[in-house]
């Protein structure tokens, strides 16, 4: 990845942020269990954010959760992904309420949940507003197909349903259209590798931005931002959604993900990339994924993310 030095655009770090509407996703359908078979914990991620007095920190409105289907394929089915049908109507219930809280509030704070709720998210984004653009912040590129995935996760195929990549009807929960068109979103963070089975070279073919780690590293958060808000902010666009995979941060300091990739930025590095985009005018919401209560006993990284989200939010 090479910067360019783009011309920048207003970063509207004074802006003052809209009030913010709270939705919970407790959901973990989207992922595969742990090794034990058991579904994993990440359904208990946004009432354990919220006991460390998220709501009041932000003075936000507490709009409730989202109750998630029960998980049903703890065996992989062959050639779709885990609990699909099930994901489907997830995205739709999550979408009223999410199109909801931007309508009321402005700002839609979803708390999940694995990364499929990405898919519900950014449904009721366009249902609120109309076309939208998708920073995606991960440490994985989740643009795998089913006939890819190595594990069946629909969290590892999120940004390839989003937009529209394979045959699953996650991919068309708009019908013929993508939730997001490609050349409306930016991958950025991402320390994945070159593993074929992740849609490696579908991605780099495609008009997604993608900005990885080490392009984070050299050049600095906020040129990331900047690169990103070119895609995000065209006129065309009514908006654009966040995801925030807890995983994207280093996990000497995020340790309770499912799948933790070495390095990766720190909490500061982490809110100067995000800063810039959250507080944006045409920002519609943020989604935070893939925190693991269980794998957390002493609530250290549930701590640390409050902390973020109160440092891009409060």
């Amino acid at each position: 990845m090479s910067f360019m030095a783009p011309r920048k655009p207003a970063l509207a770090r004074d802006r003052r942020i809209p009030a913010i509407g709270i939705v919970g996703a407790p959901s973990a359908i989207g992922i595969r269990p742990y090794a034990s078979g058991a579904a994993r914990h990440l359904d208990r991620a946004p009432e354990v954010l919220r006991e460390f007095g998220l709501v009041d920190h932000l003075r936000a409105a507490d709009l409730g959760d989202v109750a998630s289907p029960t998980y049903r394929d703890y065996l992989r089915p062959p050639g779709r992904g885990r609990n699909e049908p099930e994901i489907v109507a997830y995205s739709t219930a999550l979408g009223e309420r999410v199109a909801a809280a931007i309508a009321s509030e402005g700002f839609a704070l979803v708390l999940g949940g694995d990364c499929s709720i990405v898919l519900g998210s950014l449904l009721g984004a366009r249902q609120a507003r109309g076309r939208v653009g998708l920073a995606y912040v991960d440490a994985h590129a989740d643009f795998a197909t089913p006939g890819e995935s190595s594990t069946g996760s629909v969290a590892g195929m999120s940004l390839a349903l989003a937009v529209g990549r394979g045959e699953s009807p996650l991919a068309h929960l708009r019908g013929c259209f993508p939730l997001v068109d490609g050349g409306h979103a930016a991958l950025l963070g991402r320390r994945d590798g070159e593993d074929s089975r992740c849609g490696r070279a579908d991605l780099l073919a495609s008009s997604i931005l993608d900005v990885p780690d080490g392009s984070l590293l050299a050049e600095g958060p906020e040129e990331a931002a900047r690169l990103a808000l070119r895609r995000l902010t065209v006129p065309e666009l009514q908006g654009f959604w966040v995801h925030l995979d807890a995983d994207v941060l280093n996990p000497l300091q995020m340790p309770a993900v499912d799948s933790p990739v070495p390095a990766g930025p720190t909490l500061e590095s982490l809110v100067a990339l995000l800063k810039p985009l959250v507080r944006h005018p045409k920002a519609l919401g943020l989604d935070l994924a893939i925190y693991d209560p269980r794998l957390d006993p002493d609530r250290a990284c549930a701590t640390r993310l409050v902390r973020l989200l109160e440092s891009l939010l409060a």
